[in-house]
This record gives structure tokens, sequence and C-alpha cells, in this order.
């Protein structure tokens, strides 16, 4: 590195200074300190790991900063909470130059900026592979924390937004290169391709479902199908899944077609999306949906219903059923 460990926190602290709410002792000392809120703290924590979730080789410092905040905020979004402050650790590779880590944490505090959140601190290490791991301590103003084991019977399964867009982006950048080529050409590629390098956390809209009422709730990182079956396990129910009603973006289906898959492996089992998916009373499907579009422009879309007993249902277009494998991304996988 250009930089010795004292120079580069200090070019760090730079990078996050100023005055934030609340925070009394920043970055630079041994400890944070900070002002409790009034409500119930939540916590977090999310490990972004080169070669694992993402790779160095093809992605900006600025983009993965933003996108190791906006995880874990989502995170803090799917218990209705609003987050407040963050820590964030970095272990090195030799190989990084420090103006590449302070072009990381730019994007660290650009994120930070747009969800209201200070950074307050950290640590820096050597390792071999470059590591981000960040905890967010968030905060439930109002009511309690919106759990995976609420849900019930008879409930509406609901998502917020559209959903595959980042699996897509992540199938086209390893796609041929005049297969690729041709996306950009046609626009629609950096549609996806955004949705992979620059997640957006839905908070407020987490908040807007826990006012309305949801009684089950989490962020969809790995995909619809192994998370719903996480928060059905969870709460100790099945669900019923209408494929055709599965929110899948013209852009989605665009990258589908030039790659010769299903859209919806995308959408159902590509994970990354980072859009909500909440169990809440068919009653109120329609007040939440209106209050999101009010509030923040954004589409919420009943895909399905909480069941007795265990497992996934797929039903079809034609109405035809099937055990819906929980298929998505896995850490552990081979």
């Amino acid at each position: 590195m250009e930089l010795s460990e004292d120079g580069l926190v200090a070019a760090i602290r730079t990078v996050l200074s100023g005055e934030t709410s609340g925070v009394i002792v920043g970055l630079g000392d041994d400890a944070a300190v900070v002002e409790p809120g009034t409500g119930s703290s939540v916590l977090t924590t999310d490990l972004l790991v080169d070669g694992v979730h993402f790779e160095r080789g093809s992605t900006s410092a600025r983009d993965l900063g933003a996108k190791a905040i906006a995880v874990n905020v989502s995170d803090i979004a799917a218990m209705g909470a609003s987050p407040r402050y963050a820590l964030a650790s970095l272990a090195l590779p030799s190989d990084i130059e420090a103006a590449w880590v302070v072009e990381l944490y730019g994007g660290m505090r650009a994120a930070c900026d747009e969800y209201a959140l200070a950074l307050v601190g950290g640590d820096l290490s050597r390792a071999e592979r470059l590591v981000i791991s960040v905890v967010i301590l968030g905060e439930v103003s109002r009511g309690r924390a919106v759990t995976r084991e609420g849900a019930r019977a008879g409930e509406a399964i609901v998502v917020t937004g559209s959903l595959g867009a980042a699996a897509a982006g992540l199938a086209l950048s390893r796609a041929p290169a005049p297969v690729l080529l041709a996306a950009l050409s046609a626009g629609w590629a950096r549609e996806l391709l955004d949705a992979l390098a620059r997640p957006a956390a839905r908070v407020g809209e987490g908040v807007t479902l826990a006012q309305c009422g949801a009684t089950a709730m989490m962020d969809l990182s790995d995909g619809l199908a192994k998370d719903l079956s996480r928060l059905c396990m969870a709460s100790g129910v099945g669900a019923r899944v209408r494929l055709a009603d599965v929110p899948i973006p013209e852009a989605v289906r665009a990258a589908a077609a030039a790659l010769a898959v299903d859209p919806l492996e995308f959408a159902v089992s590509g994970g990354e999306d980072y859009e909500l998916l909440a169990t809440i009373a068919p009653t109120e499907v329609d007040g939440a949906r209106e209050r999101l579009r009010d509030r923040f422009g954004l589409a919420l879309t009943q895909v399905g219903d909480i069941v007795d007993g265990q497992g996934l249902v797929a039903v079809d277009a034609h109405g035809a059923e099937s055990t819906m494998e929980p298929k998505g991304w896995d850490h552990f996988a081979g």
C-alpha cells in the first residue's frame, strides 16, 4: 500500500468527516460513542468475500462500498426498522492500493448518506483475499420488529418491486462477449448490471409494511423460493405461489431470451434482489399497495398465499400444481 495503517485511517476519516446526529465519538478512537434511540435496537452483520459474493476485477470500488452498506441496511429494513449506525471492517490483500480503499469508503459514505446512516468505526487487517464485514445498528421507533415467525394460514404473500434483475445481470456479465455487447447495444442490459452492482434497500417500504400490519417479513437476498421456504419454516406453515403473478421486468425477460433461460429461473431462484417479502392479511393488501405506490412509487404484488402444512407449491398459469424446490443462492454450495 502507499500509506501506513495510520495514514490510511486518516484518509478514511477525511472521506467520512462531518457531524452526524447522535454520534458523540466517531471513527478514529478505540470505540464509537453514540446516543441510544428511544425504540428497540436491531442489529445485523454481513460478510462480503472476494470470489464468493463479488469479483474484485469486475466490480468498481465505489459500487462495492455502496453495496456492502446496502445489503446490510436491507436486513434492517426487513425488520421494519431504520438504520442508525454502522461499523465496517476490511481484510485487505497486499495488492490493494490505498486509493482503492479510499474509493471504497467513498461508496460507503454515499450509501450511508442515502439511508441517513452514520459509519462510526471499524477495523483494518491484512489477509490473503479481500473481505468486507459490516455491522449495522438500527431502531424500531414504533411497535415491534417484524420477524419471519408471524405468518399464518390464509394470509397473502407479497413482494415489493420486481424480481430477477440482479441474477439476470450476473448471468449476462458472464455471457460470451457477443451476447453481452448485443445486450448493451439494445439498451436493456444496463438496468440489469446496475441492479447487480447497486442494490437498493427498502427502508421506508419496510416501515410502511410494518405499519400496514405485515405479520412476517424478510429481504430477498437468496431468491424467492429459498427465502420463502425459510419464512414458512420459521412460521410453521406452507405456501402456494402463483408463478404467473411473480413480477418480472421486461429487461429480465429480454435477458432470458438472449441466454435461452426461463425468466422464472432468475425471478424465483436467482437471489440478490433485496426486495421485501412479507405476509399480510388479504384485506390489508390494497391499502399497503396504495401507500407504497403513493410514498415511494413502488409496486407491491401478491404472489401467493400462506397455507396450512409444510413446503411450497407452485401453481402455473394453467392451474397445474407442482412442488417448488427451495433453490437459490447457497454460500456453502460446492
